[in-house]
């Protein structure tokens, strides 16, 4: 779990917002398209491990995985996540 104050200072490295621990649901729905093989980083390398844990941009548009405690905060290792209404 990432720790409540390293998270108040984090910000997207590309649009600068804040972030926010993904929830069950987008992560349930990142982990089911892990599994069919459809997910991409936006570096376009297909994502092959599951994602325990993630930060959400405010916006809902990104996530950055969460690696054994530790953000991963490159925008190559991000991924797109789709709008939904």
């Amino acid at each position: 779990m990432v720790d409540k104050e390293l998270l108040k200072i984090l910000v997207c490295p590309q649009s600068h917002q804040s972030l926010v621990p993904a929830s069950p649901d987008i992560l349930s729905r990142i982990n089911s398209a892990i599994t069919k093989g459809t997910l991409t980083n936006k570096k376009g390398t297909v994502v092959t491990e599951p994602i325990q844990e993630g930060l959400v941009t405010q916006d809902g548009s990104v996530i950055y995985p969460v690696r054994e405690d530790i953000p991963v905060m490159l925008i190559d290792e991000s991924i797109s996540l789709p709008h939904t209404s």
